[in-house]
C-alpha cells in the first residue's frame, strides 16, 4: 500500500508540474541567464553560484610520520578546509629533516642521531595535531603572511620554554656538583696548564669554527604547516603553486614573464671513506646552458651520465686508454697520471654515481673524455660546478684543509688552488663551499680573484634561513649567492622575504634539497615562483630526485604553452674587483656630482650593455 501511494504521489506531482509548465519555464530563465547555452547548462549554474559561496577554512590539520628518501622519518602535514559546508581534504606537504647522518659515524653516533631524529618528529607530530590544528581553526589558507606570522609567534614560544627548562637543570647540576668543587678545579687546573702550546698555535693560524646552531625538537611542524598552508593557497586559487608563490613575493602583482632555474645535475659524488686521496670534491655537477630548453639540457646531463657509467664500469677499464683520456685539452693536464680510472662504487642517496680519484684533476678529465665521447665540448655543451664542502676538510690541531689524503693546504694557499684550477678548466663556472664560513678574508680575497669567471656559492657557509630574515643582514662571507633549504622551522613567508633582500644586493639565490629529501616536488615550484637562478635537486636517479626534475619540466611545458617563459641571456658574473673602483675613483673623476651619483654608480657597470628586461636584471644580475 505505501509503494502504491508513493507512486501516485510522484505521478501526480509530475502531472502539475508538466500542467505548469516549471521546468520550461526554468529552461527559459537559465538560458537568459546563460545566452551561449554550455554543455552541462545545471553544472554551470552551480559555480556560478558557488561565487557566492563562503571561502574555504582551515577546519584541521593532521600530522602523521613518513619514510623520506632514505627510509628516515620525517613529517607529512595534511590540510583540512570547510568547502561549501563539507570537510574536505585539500593537499598535504612532506618537509625534509635536517638530520643527516655521516657516512664516517660511529655506531653509538648513529643510534643518538637516529633517537633524537625521531623524537624531533614525533614531537612534531603532536605539535600539527594539538596545537598547530587548533591554533588555525577557521582561518583563511590564502592569508599565508597571517598564518606565517602566527607560526612563527609560537615557534619563539617553545623556544622560550626550551631556555627556561635548560636553566632550570643548569641550576639543578650546579647544585648537585657543589660538593666535588675542589677536586674538579683542581683536575680543570691541570688540563689548563699541559694544553695551552697546542691551542695557541691553532688559534692563531685559524679563526676557530662558529658553534653550531641547535635546533629545537619539532621545528620540522613550523616549516611543514607553512608549506601545505601555500598548497592549500594555491589549489583553492585554482593556480600552481609557482604562480602562487610569484603573487606572494609580488604582492598579488601577476608576473607577465617567468624564468625558469637551471638545474645542478650531480654526476659524481666522492665517498669520505674511500680508499682515493680526493677529498675536496664532495660533488661534481653538470650545468646546461642557457640558450637550451630545459628537456634539452636535462638530456643532455642523463647522456654525460650514462657515458660515464659505461668508463667507470669495471668491465671497461681497457676502453678509457691512455691516448683517450688525453685527448684534446686534457694532454696538457694528464701527463702525470697513468693509473687506471677510478672504479663505479654505486649509486649515491643522491641520485648521483659515487667513484673515487686520486688527484683533483682526474675526475675533470674523466668528465672532459666522456663529453668527447659523444660528441660534446666541455666548457660550451656544459659547464661544471663543484660542491668543495670545505668545512668538513679542516684540521683543526693542522690548523689547514686536507685536500688530499695527507695533503694540506692554508687558506691562502686553498685561494691560490682555486685560482689554477679555474684557470685550467674554465668550463668550471660554480664553487660551492670552497672556503669555510670562518675565513673571511679568504672569501674577499678568492671573489676579487675568480668573480669575474664563476659563482662562489656559499652553502654550509650560510648562516640559516631564520637568523638571516631576523637580522634583515645577510651575515656571511662576501660571496655570488646562496643555497638555500626548507628544513625545520623555515617558513614560505621566510624565504620570501629572504631572496628579496638577496635581490637587493644583487646575489643570486639557489634552492637546494637535502640529503634525505621526499617525493614531495614543492622545492621546484618554489625555485620558480621565487626566480631562483639555480636549482640543486641531485642527480638523474633515484625516485625523489628524478620526481622533481620531471615536476620541472612540466613547469617548462606549461609556461612555453602560455608563452609566459623567458630564457636568460647569458651567465652574468660579478667582477668584484672592479665594483669598488667607481667609489675611489669617483671624487678625483667627478668631484661635484659626487653626492648625486655616489649611491647609485656601484650597480651601473652591471647593468650597462645588458639585453635581459630590467625585471629580471633584480634577480640574476650581480654587482
Amino acid at each position: 500500500m505505501e509503494a502504491d501511494t508513493d507512486v501516485r504521489l510522484r505521478r501526480e506531482a509530475a502531472e502539475y508540474y508538466r500542467a505548469h509548465r516549471v521546468p520550461q519555464r526554468m529552461e527559459e530563465a537559465l538560458n537568459a541567464l546563460f545566452p551561449l547555452r554550455p554543455a552541462d547548462l545545471y553544472g554551470e549554474l552551480a559555480n556560478y553560484f558557488s561565487k557566492f559561496s563562503r571561502a574555504p577554512v582551515v577546519c584541521k590539520l593532521a600530522g602523521r610520520k613518513v619514510l623520506d628518501g632514505v627510509g628516515q622519518p620525517t613529517l607529512e602535514v595534511e590540510i583540512y578546509c570547510t568547502v561549501k559546508n563539507y570537510e574536505k581534504r585539500i593537499c598535504s606537504a612532506i618537509i625534509s629533516s635536517h638530520y643527516q647522518i655521516p657516512e664516517n659515524a660511529f655506531s653509538e653516533a648513529t643510534e643518538a642521531d637516529e633517537r633524537e631524529r625521531n623524537d624531533s618528529v614525533t614531537t612534531a607530530v603532536e605539535w600539527v595535531n594539538e596545537s598547530l590544528s587548533a591554533m588555525l581553526r577557521d582561518l583563511k589558507p590564502t592569508d599565508q603572511c597571517e598564518i606565517d606570522k602566527m607560526l612563527g609567534e609560537y615557534f619563539s614560544k617553545k623556544v622560550e620554554e626550551k631556555k627556561e627548562v635548560e636553566k632550570e637543570e643548569e641550576e639543578e647540576d650546579t647544585l648537585s656538583i657543589t660538593s666535588c668543587i675542589p677536586s674538579a678545579v683542581a683536575q680543570s687546573g691541570q688540563k689548563k696548564e699541559a694544553k695551552p702550546g697546542k691551542k695557541s698555535s691553532t688559534e692563531i693560524t685559524i679563526p676557530p669554527a662558529e658553534p653550531s646552531e641547535s635546533v629545537l625538537c619539532g621545528s620540522l611542524a613550523i616549516g611543514g604547516t607553512s608549506l601545505a598552508i601555500a598548497k592549500a593557497g594555491a589549489s583553492i586559487n585554482h593556480v600552481p603553486l609557482y604562480l602562487h608563490i610569484a603573487l606572494l613575493k609580488r604582492s598579488q602583482d601577476s608576473p607577465k614573464e617567468m624564468t625558469l632555474p637551471l638545474p645542478m645535475v650531480t654526476l659524481l659524488s666522492y665517498e669520505k671513506l674511500s680508499p682515493a686521496k680526493l677529498k675536496l670534491m664532495k660533488e661534481v655537477m653538470l650545468i646546461p646552458p642557457v640558450q637550451l630548453s630545459l628537456k634539452q639540457g636535462i638530456e643532455r646531463a642523463l647522456d654525460i651520465q650514462k657515458e660515464m657509467m659505461r668508463l667507470l664500469e669495471p668491465a671497461g677499464k681497457a676502453q678509457l686508454s691512455p691516448q683517450l683520456a688525453d685527448s684534446k685539452k686534457g694532454r696538457a693536464h694528464n701527463k702525470e697520471k697513468k693509473a687506471s680510472p677510478p672504479a663505479l662504487n654505486g649509486v649515491s642517496h643522491l641520485g648521483c654515481l659515487i667513484t673515487g680519484c686520486d688527484n683533483l684533476e682526474q675526475p675533470l678529465l674523466l668528465i672532459q673524455t666522456a663529453c668527447n665521447n659523444i660528441g660534446l665540448e666541455l666548457g660550451t655543451d656544459m659547464y661544471l660546478a663543484i660542491n668543495c664542502a670545505a668545512h668538513e676538510l679542516m684540521d683543526y690541531v693542522k690548523g689547514k684543509y686536507e685536500i688530499l689524503t695527507g695533503t694540506f693546504r692554508s687558506p691562502d694557499e686553498m685561494v691560490d688552488m682555486y685560482v689554477e684550477l679555474v684557470n685550467k678548466f674554465p668550463s668550471i663556472i660554480a664553487l660551492v663551499d670552497p672556503l669555510r664560513k670562518e675565513d673571511r678574508q679568504q672569501w674577499n680575497n678568492m671573489c676579487c680573484a675568480l668573480g669575474s669567471k664563476c659563482y662562489l656559492i656559499a652553502e654550509d657557509a650560510a648562516t640559516n634561513s631564520s637568523k638571516l630574515k631576523t637580522d634583515h643582514n645577510i651575515n656571511i662571507p662576501m660571496c655570488s649567492g646562496v643555497v638555500l633549504k626548507y628544513v625545520n622551522q623555515t617558513k614560505v613567508s621566510d624565504l620570501i622575504e629572504l631572496t628579496g633582500l638577496l635581490d637587493g644586493q644583487r646575489r643570486i639565490t639557489i634552492l637546494g634539497s637535502p640529503d634525505g629529501e621526499s617525493s614531495d616536488d614543492s622545492l621546484v615550484d618554489l625555485a620558480v615562483g621565487l626566480g631562483a637562478r639555480f636549482v640543486k635537486l641531485g642527480g638523474l636517479s633515484r625516485g625523489e630526485r628524478v620526481t622533481k626534475y620531471n615536476r620541472l619540466l612540466a613547469i617548462e611545458e606549461e609556461l612555453a604553452k602560455n608563452r609566459t617563459l623567458r630564457y636568460d641571456a647569458d651567465f652574468e658574473f660579478t667582477d668584484f674587483a672592479e665594483e669598488s673602483q667607481p667609489e675611489k675613483q669617483q671624487p678625483e673623476v667627478l668631484p661635484p656630482l659626487q653626492q648625486d651619483s655616489a649611491p647609485s654608480q656601484p650597480s651601473v657597470p652591471a647593468l650597462q650593455g645588458h639585453s635581459m628586461p630590467a625585471q629580471l636584471l633584480e634577480s640574476s644580475t650581480l654587482t
